[in-house]
């Protein structure tokens, strides 16, 4: 056996784990792969012992079965033609006001973040439906790509996110909690995102211009009730699932369950539901509930070394010996977490990182709930960060060729939203109550 310090075996599995994205090999075969080769080499075949262990903990966790029961929801509500429903009716309310085709983009999103929680599916679904609408309407590239983009991605914080369900075990925290604190700075990220689109189409009219008269000539009453029927059943669906656990009534693994069986009952009420649809949306559910737990103990073999060779202490030494104070510590944090988010998928960040900074930021002093939070909002911006945008990828993929959208178009796109989380971030330092109210009204 080889005799590493600490310091050096912070600086060689991180530093493993860095070169080996870099070169473009899968993910968790990384982290197990650097957590086998450093294991081995210090402690011998006993690492083994410690793989099995760290194993049948993670898969031994009740709260982790929400995860493949969220994917089937959010899957599921995809195939029941929901989010055209919304659109069209959205569109007849606010086509009339220049931005008004993105901001209907935008609340659609914030809709389905509350409805689908995985971010491939929204931003998939927002480039196939609103993107085609506002480009042949003139709406500038970089801002129709830019609002897919930042719309799509807010289902990774407002709940029923998966992150969240995956964030709690990590950090030790109630899932139901994360969920009502994550709410509201979802609700103001989208509210940031609206105010911008329409200040920016105010002073810059000729990005988004109003849509054609003629395509909204509807009666008042059928607007009304195409408003209503597409709002109303995700709106239950939301409050089956979310008003279940506000009120103690389930967790979030059996508040999962209920989502599921509504969504699948909602794509039999729009006559959207065949056998085609529930094979595809079972084996779709498997392949990602698999890529989550494979990513999950790969990252499980990985801290479980690191920790156990001190790599933690180091790790907490250097973020709590840092200038400034606890705000000095914290601002830390927020850097490392957004610069992890431009190389690896935010899975591999939460399972590595969430063990590691989870005591630093107890022994700063911040309420723990919010301190998570925070670090869910940042990595909003994982998705929209390039090189490794996940957001921009799922956009160029679903977006149809004839559109003209560019890779450099969406970039431009996104930034703006990038600051706006930032500002997001701000506020919620400056207004912690911004996290912390709604989970302290909870029925416990």
């Amino acid at each position: 056996m080889i005799q590493l310090s600490p310091e050096t075996i912070t600086i060689i599995m991180f530093g493993g784990v860095l070169v080996g994205v870099l070169s473009g090999y899968y993910l968790a075969a990384i982290i197990a792969g650097v957590a086998l080769i450093v294991g081995y080499l210090t402690w011998g075949t006993p690492v083994t012992q410690l793989f099995y262990t760290r194993m049948w903990e993670l898969v031994r966790n009740y709260v982790l079965l929400a995860v493949p029961l969220f994917i089937l929801m959010g899957l599921m509500l995809e195939h029941s033609g929901i989010a055209e429903r919304m659109y069209d009716a959205l569109y007849l309310w606010l086509g009339e006001l220049r931005g008004g085709l993105a901001i209907s983009t935008m609340l659609i999103g914030t809709i389905l973040a509350a409805c689908v929680g995985v971010v491939g599916a929204s931003v998939t679904m927002l480039a196939l439906i609103g993107l085609p609408a506002m480009i042949r309407r003139g709406y500038d590239k970089s801002l129709a790509s830019g609002t897919v983009c930042a719309g799509g991605t807010l289902g990774i914080l407002i709940p029923p996110s998966v992150m969240l369900v995956i964030y709690g075990p990590m950090a030790v925290l109630s899932v139901g909690r994360l969920f009502m604190g994550a709410i509201v700075p979802g609700l103001v990220l989208s509210g940031l995102y609206c105010s911008y689109i329409a200040l920016r189409c105010l002073f810059q009219p000729n990005m988004a211009p109003a849509a054609p008269a003629e395509e909204r000539t509807v009666p008042f009453r059928k607007k009304t009730t195409m408003l209503a029927t597409s709002l109303v059943p995700p709106s239950l669906l939301i409050l089956a699932v979310l008003g279940s656990i506000f009120v103690g009534v389930a967790p979030p693994t059996e508040a999962a369950g209920i989502g599921a069986f509504a969504a699948t009952l909602l794509a039999i009420a729009y006559r959207k539901f065949t056998w085609r649809v529930l094979r595809d949306t079972v084996v779709q559910t498997l392949k990602l509930s698999s890529m989550v737990m494979f990513i999950a103990v790969c990252s499980y073999m990985f801290t479980g070394v690191f920790l156990g060779l001190g790599g933690g202490n180091v790790a907490k030494d250097f973020i709590l010996g840092a200038p400034g104070g606890r705000w000095g510590s914290f601002a830390v944090i927020m850097v490392i977490i957004f610069v992890l988010g431009m190389f690896l998928d935010w899975l591999g960040i939460v399972f590595i990182m969430v063990p590691i900074i989870t005591p630093a930021g107890a022994a700063l002093g911040f309420d723990p709930l919010w301190f998570a939070l925070m670090v869910c909002v940042n990595l909003q911006m994982s998705f929209l960060t390039p090189p490794f945008a996940y957001a921009i990828f799922y956009l160029r993929a679903a977006a149809e060729p004839g559109l003209g959208i560019t890779t450099a178009d969406v970039i431009r796109g996104v930034i703006p939203f990038v600051i706006l989380i930032l500002v997001g971030l701000g506020l919620c330092i400056a207004f912690p109550e911004i996290i912390l109210w709604l989970p302290g009204k909870m029925i416990k």
